[in-house]
């Protein structure tokens, strides 16, 4: 992000999150990590014990300061930045460090600043921490109503303003929205934190949605002016045996027209 907004996407992860200097995150760029690109090893198998997704988890649920990015700061070297997509719940963590020290304030306060107080919420929403009067969990815990969330989405829809403010920089959700490309010239289905439909009519829309572990989807289609928030519970984090979510999302479209 540029003229005058808090940081560019371009900076060195480093720059705002000193824990990681010395580790895999050497020369990857806040780009990178919003695009699930940073070159660290990570494996995000929900049901594996031993993965590093559910390290993170129990750093998460340990409650000690530092222990998330502890963790990040462990993991070796894959690829070189830019070059191989993986998604990894860890990026979300980083890319939370990183807007918490570039404004220097709880992520929850600036996003009430920012977004909350603005876009018409009805009603105060929970943040998971990392630790008492710690750091919010970048990649999970938020708890907010079905309605806000699809206010949430509305706010995105309408390319980031909020009570007539202009909150994000002019272009950044069309940006943030399409498929972002590797340095070997690979596209991937995947913008910057937003997933990206890679065929039918959600694609042809140019349509993203945002996926939760267990179900939970807000999806995004500017050029019909949907917005679909689902709330889920299945049992399987793997999304095994349930209705795929992009016909799910192209068939209310179409309903809807």
């Amino acid at each position: 992000m540029k003229d005058g907004y808090i940081a560019s996407i371009d900076d060195q992860v480093t720059k705002y999150v000193p824990r990681l200097v010395g580790s895999a995150y050497d020369g990857a760029t806040v780009r990178n990590v919003m695009m699930m690109a940073s070159g660290a090893q990570w494996n995000e198998t929900y049901t594996n014990p031993n993965s590093d997704r559910r390290q993170l988890l129990e750093a998460q649920i340990s409650q000690k300061p530092g222990s998330a990015m502890d963790l990040m700061s462990k993991l070796p070297r894959a690829a070189a930045p830019g070059s191989v997509y993986n998604y990894s719940t860890g990026e979300t963590q980083v890319a939370g460090e990183i807007v918490y020290n570039a404004v220097k304030k709880p992520l929850a306060q600036y996003l009430s600043e920012k977004i909350w107080s603005k876009a018409g919420m009805e009603a105060q929403a929970n943040w998971w921490l990392d630790s008492p009067n710690g750091v919010e969990i970048g990649g999970s815990g938020i708890s907010a109503t079905l309605r806000d969330y699809g206010r949430f989405g509305l706010f995105v829809m309408n390319d980031g303003v909020a009570a007539g403010q202009q909150v994000v920089p002019v272009g950044w959700v069309t940006e943030a929205g399409t498929p972002k490309v590797l340095t070997g010239g690979n596209s991937i289905n995947y913008g910057y934190l937003w997933w990206i439909p890679p065929s039918g009519p959600s694609a042809a829309d140019g349509a993203f949605y945002a996926n939760g572990i267990m179900g939970q989807q807000i999806y995004i289609n500017r050029k019909e002016k949907v917005v679909i928030v689902v709330w889920g519970a299945q049992t399987d984090p793997a999304g095994n045996g349930t209705l795929p979510v992009v016909p799910f999302f192209d068939a209310v479209v179409a309903a809807l027209k």
